[in-house]
Protein backbone atom coordinates (compact mmCIF):
# COMPACT_ATOMS: atom_id res chain seq x y z
CA UNK A 1 0.00 0.00 0.00
CA UNK A 2 2.18 3.10 1.23
CA UNK A 3 4.35 3.89 4.02
CA UNK A 4 1.68 6.75 5.56
CA UNK A 5 0.32 6.16 9.03
CA UNK A 6 -3.60 4.98 9.18
CA UNK A 7 -5.97 3.99 12.03
CA UNK A 8 -7.40 1.03 12.59
CA UNK A 9 -10.32 0.07 15.16
CA UNK A 10 -10.30 -3.96 15.81
CA UNK A 11 -13.43 -5.46 17.43
CA UNK A 12 -13.07 -9.64 18.38
CA UNK A 13 -16.07 -10.97 19.21
CA UNK A 14 -15.88 -14.54 20.02
CA UNK A 15 -19.24 -16.76 19.78
CA UNK A 16 -17.97 -19.76 22.16
CA UNK A 17 -19.20 -21.71 25.07
CA UNK A 18 -15.81 -22.96 26.69
CA UNK A 19 -14.29 -19.81 28.46
CA UNK A 20 -16.05 -16.25 28.72
CA UNK A 21 -15.22 -14.34 25.88
CA UNK A 22 -13.13 -11.54 27.77
CA UNK A 23 -10.74 -14.25 28.10
CA UNK A 24 -10.53 -14.17 24.44
CA UNK A 25 -10.43 -10.41 24.11
CA UNK A 26 -8.13 -10.31 26.74
CA UNK A 27 -5.41 -12.46 24.87
CA UNK A 28 -6.47 -10.44 21.39
CA UNK A 29 -5.73 -7.08 23.38
CA UNK A 30 -2.03 -8.68 24.37
CA UNK A 31 -1.20 -9.77 20.85
CA UNK A 32 -2.02 -5.85 20.02
CA UNK A 33 0.16 -4.64 22.96
CA UNK A 34 3.03 -7.00 22.05
CA UNK A 35 3.09 -5.41 18.56
CA UNK A 36 4.66 -2.52 19.18
CA UNK A 37 2.16 -0.19 18.02
CA UNK A 38 0.66 2.53 19.39
CA UNK A 39 -3.09 1.20 20.34
CA UNK A 40 -5.70 2.15 22.82
CA UNK A 41 -7.89 0.28 24.22
CA UNK A 42 -11.36 0.90 25.02
CA UNK A 43 -14.22 -0.79 25.91
CA UNK A 44 -16.06 -2.05 22.42
CA UNK A 45 -13.10 -1.73 20.57
CA UNK A 46 -9.21 -1.23 20.68
CA UNK A 47 -7.97 1.90 18.27
CA UNK A 48 -4.48 1.08 16.60
CA UNK A 49 -1.95 3.64 14.33
CA UNK A 50 0.64 2.92 12.56
CA UNK A 51 2.27 2.00 8.67
CA UNK A 52 -0.39 -0.35 6.90
CA UNK A 53 1.47 -3.24 6.69
CA UNK A 54 2.16 -3.10 10.75
CA UNK A 55 -1.76 -2.74 11.11
CA UNK A 56 -2.69 -5.54 8.56
CA UNK A 57 0.13 -7.77 10.48
CA UNK A 58 -1.44 -6.89 13.55
CA UNK A 59 -4.72 -8.23 12.35
CA UNK A 60 -3.63 -11.02 11.14
CA UNK A 61 -1.20 -12.04 13.81
CA UNK A 62 -4.76 -11.54 15.98
CA UNK A 63 -6.97 -14.30 14.24
CA UNK A 64 -3.79 -15.99 14.01
CA UNK A 65 -3.28 -16.38 17.59
CA UNK A 66 -6.69 -17.30 18.10
CA UNK A 67 -6.85 -19.90 15.49
CA UNK A 68 -3.72 -21.29 17.52
CA UNK A 69 -5.02 -21.10 20.73
CA UNK A 70 -8.09 -23.07 19.97
CA UNK A 71 -10.87 -20.86 20.00
CA UNK A 72 -14.20 -21.97 18.39
CA UNK A 73 -15.26 -19.07 16.35
CA UNK A 74 -14.96 -15.56 16.18
CA UNK A 75 -16.20 -12.50 14.58
CA UNK A 76 -12.71 -9.94 13.95
CA UNK A 77 -14.78 -6.32 13.16
CA UNK A 78 -12.28 -3.99 11.40
CA UNK A 79 -12.84 -0.01 10.54
CA UNK A 80 -9.67 1.42 8.78
CA UNK A 81 -9.41 5.11 7.76
CA UNK A 82 -6.58 5.66 4.98
CA UNK A 83 -5.59 9.25 3.85
CA UNK A 84 -3.63 8.95 0.23
CA UNK A 85 -0.69 11.24 0.41
CA UNK A 86 -0.57 11.99 4.41
CA UNK A 87 -0.89 10.24 7.55
CA UNK A 88 -3.83 10.29 9.59
CA UNK A 89 -3.89 10.21 13.47
CA UNK A 90 -6.41 9.35 16.48
CA UNK A 91 -4.54 12.77 17.99
CA UNK A 92 -5.67 14.38 14.72
CA UNK A 93 -9.31 13.53 14.88
CA UNK A 94 -9.67 13.89 18.87
CA UNK A 95 -7.70 17.15 20.01
CA UNK A 96 -10.29 19.39 20.02
CA UNK A 97 -12.05 17.36 22.51
CA UNK A 98 -9.26 16.90 25.23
Amino acid sequence: MHQHIINASIQIVPIVQDRHPYEWVDEAIEVIKSSGIKCEIGPFATVVEGKYEEVMKVINDINEHLQKRACSEWITNVQIQIRSNDDITSDEKIAKHH
